[in-house]
């Protein structure tokens, strides 16, 4: 079935239905504005073996409803007749639906409802190449699905920029590759060149009134997000008086959305001012002029924060060449690039998958569900990785949604069974044990929705302004916000009593939800929070939740450390104290005061790291303080122990005295001489002397005998030995001494270093070969001894006289 000739699609239709007439699954790669999007559903509502529902994937729901008000336009109809849409705050479809346009995380909920996917021929996943998460899981269980129990299931991959052949080894040995050539319309880029010390707005502004003056046709210029539109537009709006200036984004109102898609109805030339939502799925009608300022802000999970923040990066070069091609959809454009021509080439190729970037618990907890402990054991293009998967599980065990083997529980299977990450499922589902899901439900909404209830941090003033809101996306959002706390409410059932009696502050169901994110001021400015998860994050001091005590955080963004609070709901002493008792512990805290250089105790309070009470323990457990003494004796054991006898034990090869196996036998030696201590204000001595009492007899003898700790001189006089310096060992002694001694001293193997010294201790010379000193240098020295010492003997040969260290009278009378 045809609904126009006029697509370039069109020369390769016949070539797909050929192939998914003979195989269930098949690729095809073409160009934007070729067609894929409107054209191929329609053509397979004829064929013999399409008999049910055909599912259109879309990566955003602005492209999913555009996408099914076009094909339904073309096929002369409405949305909701035979071409409908599904997608989390919108809705047209019946029973005479046979083309459903839906978001990739509604494919993913309703393949995990229902594995067999009755009543549907085929899923056609589109702009596969963007390479969203739950595209990624949705290939990834459809071809499951089609292996395992639907033979008949017909499944095809489009995109623009996709490897094709990549995607059909993913999808089976013998899928066929379709491409199609599409139209080529002349594009022309001009390099506008960066411009770092301007604000973006700025210079978006200046090159799209460059581009309004030079160029014809609608312009469409691509921001990072939804604060530099508004300034952008602001800056026009004063520069083109009357010019129709409109923003395109995930926050606009539908029929917004549908007026930036569309040309103005009166023929005016406008400007439309979009996020990444404009690169792919969408034709925007009269658009010949791009203006793109070369910013993408993507989502990145932080796995040390627990929160998804947004980066803004410079766009990829795939980005960037889908971007200019809105400007050569249906005729010749150009393309404004506010970068250099010689930097394109430095930019990534292509954007990071979200599986490598994306909090990936939702995936595991849907993995799951679908009976997949082991995410291996599926199809995949990237692999999830593992460092994220095992994050992913301990946070979902955390919240009881998986048991310790990674299967998922009764209370997982509920939290999987609402359409929302895990999270918010279990806010909801807390909300409804209490009979508030619908309070609990519109609170996870708000922090999804941006800009739903208006803007700020506050969730509780936002849920305020939305409640009495009677706009159309206010109503539609209440709508869905009811869905989910019915949803709930059959999950857990209804509470017993009064509700007046159980009215909770609904702040607490994400507190119950996500504990680790209860946080607390910290100072009086309100800008520092400490939160129970060990986290700090920041909050705007001109924030209305910078005067309170607790709250807990629904969004942040930033790095881990000081992450800035985007959402957040108000919790006051009370609920702490008293709802949240459960997450509260009492318990000893010992530890190390590194001032004072002793163990201290402490009788605390705490919500996971955070204080609430602090005060000294009368009766600490005293195994918890030895324990601390001995890590920290084991940290100093170079500097506690006495050096010379971990040189001695070095030198001798006592292997039982070394710092590594003194420190794992700490429980002998250290436990015993640190009872009852609060400090290690011990002797060196002391620990000397516990040391060497876990060497057997053996050993010691090995000691005294392999790194003797004295020398005797032959004068009899005993001299330290010094195993610690670099020269080791040596022995400082009077050279007087060492008279009558003709071979050199050694330890084992080894000379011993002699320091000589005068007899008035001042250094001479140093030797480790004494006979060749006596019949060396020592004649100069013995000239030098008796000028400066004539009182003292100084023979010509030293090894033959008699050892003394008396002056020659007083050796000559003990002679006589």
């Amino acid at each position: 079935m045809r609904v126009s000739d006029s697509l370039p699609i069109h020369a390769v239709l016949p070539d797909l239905l050929s192939s998914l007439r003979a195989c269930s699954s098949a690729v095809l790669v073409a160009p934007p504005g070729a067609g894929k999007t409107t054209a191929v559903a329609p053509a397979l509502l004829g064929e013999a073996w399409c008999s049910g529902q055909i599912i259109l994937t879309s990566p955003r729901r602005v492209a999913a409803r555009a996408a099914a008000e076009r094909i339904a336009a073309m096929l002369g109809e409405k949305p909701g007749e035979r071409v409908g849409y599904l997608t989390r705050l919108d809705s047209k479809q019946s029973k005479a639906t046979r083309i459903l346009v839906v978001t990739e995380a509604i494919l993913v909920n309703r393949l995990l409802e229902d594995q067999e996917l009755e009543g549907i021929s085929a899923i056609l996943f589109d702009e596969a190449h963007e390479r969203h998460l739950d595209s990624d899981l949705g290939l990834a269980l459809a071809l499951e699905s089609q292996q395992v129990l639907r033979e008949d299931l017909r499944i095809c991959v489009m995109s623009a920029t996709i490897d094709g052949a990549r995607f059909a080894r993913l999808m089976g040995e013998g899928t066929p590759v379709i491409e199609s050539e599409g139209k080529a319309f002349p594009l022309r880029i001009e390099w506008l060149g960066a411009r770092p010390e301007q604000r973006i707005e700025a210079a978006m502004t200046s090159a799209v009134l460059q581009a309004w003056r030079q160029e014809e046709g609608d312009i469409l210029a691509f921001l990072p997000g939804v604060g530099e539109i508004a300034r952008t537009r602001e800056r026009l709006a004063e520069k083109l008086f009357g010019v129709p200036i409109l923003p395109l984004h995930g926050q606009v109102q539908p029929q917004d959305q549908r007026a930036a898609i569309r040309r103005d109805p009166d023929g005016h030339r406008r400007i439309v001012l979009a996020t990444s939502i404009a690169e792919t799925s969408l034709t925007l009608e009269g658009v010949s002029v791009v203006v793109d300022s070369g910013l993408a802000r993507r989502a990145e999970f932080d796995k040390a924060a627990g929160t998804t923040h947004l980066l803004t990066q410079r766009a990829s070069q795939a980005a960037a060449a889908q971007r200019a091609g809105r400007a050569a959809r249906t005729g010749p454009g150009v393309a404004y690039r506010l970068w250099e021509e010689a930097g394109h080439a430095g930019r990534p190729e292509f954007d990071a998958p979200e599986m490598l970037t994306s909090d990936l618990a939702p995936l595991v907890l849907n993995l799951a569900r679908w009976g997949v402990a082991d995410p291996a054991s599926l199809q995949w293009l990237d692999m999830p990785p593992a460092a994220s998967v095992a994050s992913a599980r301990e946070r979902l065990a955390k919240l009881g949604a998986l048991n310790a083997s990674g299967a998922i529980t009764p209370w997982g299977e509920k939290i999987a069974a609402l359409p929302l990450d895990p999270e918010g499922g279990a806010a909801v589902l807390f909300g409804a044990q209490a009979g508030q899901a619908e309070d609990a439900a519109r609170l996870v909404l708000l922090a999804q929705e941006r800009g739903l209830g208006g803007r700020g941090e506050d969730l509780l003033q936002r849920l305020s302004r939305w409640n009495a809101d009677r706009g159309k996306r206010a109503d539609t959002s209440r709508t869905l916000a009811q869905r989910w706390a019915r949803a709930a409410e059959r999950l857990v059932g209804r509470p017993e009593g009064r509700a007046e009696d159980r009215a909770q502050d609904p702040a607490l169901f994400l507190a119950f939800a996500r504990p680790d994110f209860i946080a607390r001021r910290r100072g009086q400015s309100g800008e520092q929070w400490a939160s129970a998860g060990g986290r700090g994050f920041m909050l705007d001091a001109a924030s209305p939740l910078a005067r309170a005590e607790w709250m807990v955080i629904a969004d942040a963004t930033g790095q881990a450390k000081g992450a800035r609070i985007t959402a957040a709901a108000q919790l006051s002493r009370t609920d702490v104290e008293q709802h949240l008792a459960h997450l509260i512990e009492e318990r000893t805290v010992a530890r190390w005061n590194a001032s004072e250089k002793r163990v201290e105790a402490r009788r605390e309070r705490r919500l996971g790291a955070i204080t609430l009470s602090t005060g000294p323990d009368p009766d600490p457990d005293p195994e918890a303080i030895v324990d601390i003494l001995v890590e920290k004796a084991v940290e100093q054991l170079g500097t506690l122990l006495p050096k010379d006898l971990l040189a001695r034990a070095r030198f001798a090869g006592v292997e039982a005295l070394s710092q590594s196996k003194l420190a794992d036998r700490a429980d002998e030696w250290l436990v015993p001489l640190l009872e009852g201590r609060r400090n290690l204000d011990i002797p060196a001595s002391r620990f000397a002397e516990a040391a060497l009492n876990l060497l057997s007899w053996d050993e010691r003898q090995m000691l005294d005998k392999a790194a003797p700790r004295h020398f005797t001189s032959p004068a009899g006089s005993t001299h330290p030995i010094d195993y610690a310096g670099d020269d080791a060992p040596s022995v400082e002694v009077r050279v007087q001494a060492l008279f009558g001694l003709e071979r050199h001293p050694m330890i084992g193997t080894t000379p011993l270093l002699l320091k000589l010294t005068s007899p008035a201790g001042r250094p001479i010379q140093s030797t480790r070969d004494l006979p060749a000193f006596w019949r060396g240098s020592w004649d100069d020295v013995r000239k030098d001894m008796k000028g400066r010492y004539p009182k003292h003997r100084w023979p010509d040969e030293p090894w033959a006289e008699k050892p003394s260290l008396k002056t020659k009278n007083a050796f000559s009378k003990g002679s006589g």
